[in-house]
């Protein structure tokens, strides 16, 4: 029998001075760019068209066994970006979905660490934000969303917080976040795991605050994330939004007929569905007008076309809002195999690079495009 997990009891944190956080917070209510894991897909052009100052991507913390974590793709991009002057967020990412997270002062932990430990030097004082985990709750085997979780997740974040505190202190640019709540809409996702996640964040000083992925059927979920995770947290503490998005509710479409006028116009067969006008986009990308006009077709896409502006408006209006970051381009995955039971991701992003005909050196827009760079500003 597997012995039990117990989980070290939360004390106070020390003064923030002890602990080197900074006091201010960073650009509250910006909205960047997120890349995820293609940060090799970043294009200065194409941020400088849509207004960019942040960005977003994460590392999967087993390329660590690979090479020097520097030269790795995703450390890399984000340390050039620090210096062409843009603002960068990095998630570390610990896949444990396909196995069982390490138990404490194990051979499997120390190991985890020593990665932890040849990542840190690589980003630590160089990226604005540092965000202790992607998606725990999704990284992680479903029956292990428990203490054990919290026991992998609070050991990683006191090596990163005694890493930060020796290498730079109370000068250091790097803020720490913990990382990312998912559908904490669901009744049955507030477990005791998301409330010692909650409780950690709150009681550790040197913990900025909590990033959230709202990937959610409508606005009423996202303002459900907002609703579990501010009353937890201490006066001063901000929240990020690296993701978010309405998949849920595109997803719910995919098989529905497509536009009875935009059939009608093209020539389209009666019975074509939404994800057969996607797949023919995808084959041979159509013009930014077209593609809009499929979309705006929809009634389902059109009754949420102010997503943007209004999920925006939701974060920004609490005042604890640091730093958003939203899809920018659609990627390969996206878009691989596609068909009617695939995530319908690839309607989220700014620019629709594998769906829209490209504008000489830049890629195609969404209809996203406009609200992303208007938002820029505030």
């Amino acid at each position: 029998m597997t012995a039990a997990v117990v989980l070290p009891p939360l004390s106070p944190s020390p003064a923030t001075a002890e602990t080197g956080q900074p006091a201010a917070a960073l650009a509250p209510g910006a909205l960047g760019a997120n890349f995820n894991q293609n940060l090799d897909a970043l294009d200065y052009d194409e941020l400088a068209e849509a207004g960019v100052t942040w960005v977003r991507g994460f590392f999967p913390m087993p390329a660590a066994d690979d090479g020097a974590p520097a030269a790795h793709v995703a450390i890399r991009t984000v340390t050039q970006t620090s210096g062409h002057g843009y603002k960068t967020i990095l998630s570390l990412k610990f896949p444990y979905n396909a196995k069982s997270f390490p138990a404490p002062g194990s051979a499997q932990m120390k190991a985890e660490l020593a990665r932890v430990d040849k990542v840190l030097p690589a980003v630590m004082g160089k990226a604005d934000i540092l965000t202790i985990g992607n998606e725990p709750f999704i990284e992680s085997l479903p029956a292990e969303r428990d203490q054990r979780l919290n026991v992998f997740y609070e050991t990683v974040a006191r090596r990163v917080i005694e890493f930060r505190k020796n290498r730079c202190g109370a000068s250091c640019r790097t803020q720490l976040y913990m990382g990312a709540l998912n559908r904490i809409d669901l009744a049955e996702r507030r477990t005791p795991a998301a409330a010692r996640w909650m409780t950690f964040v709150r009681e550790t000083a040197a913990i900025q605050g909590v990033d959230i992925h709202p990937h959610v059927p409508g606005p009423r979920a996202a303002q459900a994330f907002l609703d579990y995770i501010l009353p937890k947290m201490r006066p001063g503490q901000t929240f990020l939004a690296t993701e978010f998005s309405l998949t849920p509710l595109w997803r719910q479409h995919m098989t529905d007929p497509a536009p009875a006028a935009f059939r009608t116009k093209y020539g389209l067969a009666p019975d074509t569905k939404v994800w057969q006008v996607v797949k023919a986009a995808i084959d041979k990308p159509f013009p930014e007008a077209k593609w809009a006009e499929f979309l705006r077709g929809c009634p389902w896409f059109a009754n949420h076309s102010a997503f943007l502006r209004n999920f925006m408006s939701m974060y920004r209006g609490t005042g604890r809002l640091a730093v958003a970051t939203y899809a920018f381009k659609q990627d390969s995955l996206m878009v691989q195999n596609w068909g009617p039971g695939k995530d319908p991701w690839l309607l989220n992003s700014v620019y629709a690079r594998h769906t829209v005909q490209p504008r000489g050196q830049l890629p195609g827009r969404s209809p996203w495009f406009a609200d992303f760079r208007a938002l820029q500003a505030g």
